[in-house]
């Protein structure tokens, strides 16, 4: 079934797996998603995650992070939508939580967090916040 918003759908399949205490969960896999669940784990939010090839299209799997029970991820928004694509300049790129979270910007040099963006002075799309 074809996804109008691969990148909400990715985030709710993570958020939804997380509150339901699941070890991984399976997602369509493209290379936005490859960025995003490399930011996830740089920044600690997730285990791991491999790339599983099938015939039709590859799949995604995440291991998910817990912390004394609680997963290690408390919240995802989506912020640029299909819709609405919300751009930010170096300078006014946002802080999540007061810089407890994580923005992610889509950037000309690739998937970065806020802070990144900001050591590296380039703007861009913000696709999300994780906290």
């Amino acid at each position: 079934m074809p996804v109008t918003d691969p990148i909400s759908d990715f985030l709710t399949r993570i958020r939804n797996a997380s509150k339901a205490k699941k070890i991984r969960v399976d997602i369509p896999s493209s290379t936005m998603k490859k960025g995003l669940a490399e930011i996830l784990k740089r920044q600690k939010f997730i285990v791991d995650y491999s790339v599983v090839e099938d015939n039709k299209q590859d799949i995604l799997r995440v291991l998910l992070k817990y912390r004394n029970g609680s997963p290690a991820i408390n919240g995802l928004k989506r912020i640029s939508t299909p819709g609405l694509r919300v751009y930010k300049s170096s300078d006014e790129l946002p802080r999540v939580l007061g810089g407890l979270g994580v923005a992610v910007i889509s950037t000309p040099k690739g998937l970065l967090t806020d802070k990144e963006a900001k050591r590296e002075s380039v703007g861009g799309e913000v696709v999300c916040y994780i906290w």
